[in-house]
């Protein structure tokens, strides 16, 4: 970060140090309720950029989570020899939430800098960029649901009635999603590194994260080790999207881990209100250094 980011987050930091954190939270949730138009409007707005330039245009947003389980499919499957049942809807399971997570996080880490000269031009509450951005991703992951859907045709054993509990799971993960992502977007706007550090990050957490496993194959680690790998919000959120749709070697679909998923839940939404609060104390100075 040059001296002159420094600067400037030291005096935003500064001249709203006397607002309380509740109250920067509030200002934040009321930017977003007051600007739902122009939330609605950025989300359009990134939608139709994507893959705008592209021959079958938004039809990749079902064809790339399918052609991404191809390639793993074929890996693990003829490479590996994988002996899990019904492997292809195992991996599904996992691979459509983890890329819904890394690309939206990719995406609204970066909507601060990418949209400098609106910043420069208008006054608007800049909260409403990152949050627009992984709205926008939810929408591609719904999309991506289109894709399941079509795999499911050849697994209809593993269908079951708690597949209707995708979208409860997926709102766990959404305000996960959208702390992280708010977060990211204010520290990326001083330290570019940022982004740099989060894609190996990124790449990191996917190994760590059972998205090519299945969490009983970490039985034979250290105990020490699974007690941390188990703290993996990931280690929740997939499992609990593999209990509803996958269900296990021995059988269809049921219920996920409502208890792990209440606990994330109330984490996210303290991770959410500590980004928001964040986002607000920084945010007068990102006109001065964008």
């Amino acid at each position: 970060m040059t001296r002159t980011s420094s600067d400037a987050l030291a005096g935003g930091m500064s001249g709203v140090r006397r607002r309380g954190f509740v109250a920067l939270i509030a200002e934040g949730v009321g930017d977003l309720t007051s600007r739902r138009r122009l939330i609605r409007y950025l989300v359009g707005a990134d939608m139709k950029r994507t893959h705008a330039d592209t021959v079958i245009g938004q039809l990749w947003w079902i064809l790339d989570p399918l052609m991404q389980i191809a390639v793993f499919y074929v890996v693990f499957t003829f490479i590996f020899q994988r002996s899990t049942p019904d492997f292809l809807l195992f991996l599904f399971a996992a691979i459509l939430p983890w890329k819904w997570f890394s690309t939206t996080l990719n995406d609204a880490m970066n909507s601060v800098v990418s949209r400098q000269s609106l910043i420069r031009q208008l006054p608007f509450p800049k909260l409403v960029l990152p949050t627009s951005a992984t709205l926008a991703g939810t929408v591609s992951f719904a999309f991506g649901l289109i894709a399941l859907a079509i795999v499911f045709l050849f697994y209809l054993h593993r269908l079951t009635y708690w597949v209707l509990a995708i979208p409860l799971i997926a709102g766990v993960q959404l305000v996960f999603t959208l702390a992280i992502a708010t977060a990211l977007s204010a520290a990326n706007a001083f330290y570019r590194d940022v982004s740099n550090v989060t894609g190996h990050v990124l790449r990191l957490w996917f190994y760590l994260s059972p998205v090519l496993y299945p969490t009983e194959s970490l039985d034979s680690l250290p105990r020490g080790v699974r007690e941390v790998l188990s703290l993996n919000p990931f280690s929740i959120l997939l499992t609990s999207y593999r209990d509803v749709i996958w269900g296990s070697s021995h059988g269809a679909g049921h219920a996920p881990e409502f208890v792990g998923l209440a606990v994330l839940l109330l984490v996210s939404v303290i991770l959410l209100g500590l980004a928001i609060a964040f986002f607000k104390r920084v945010e007068p100075a990102f006109a001065r250094i964008l």
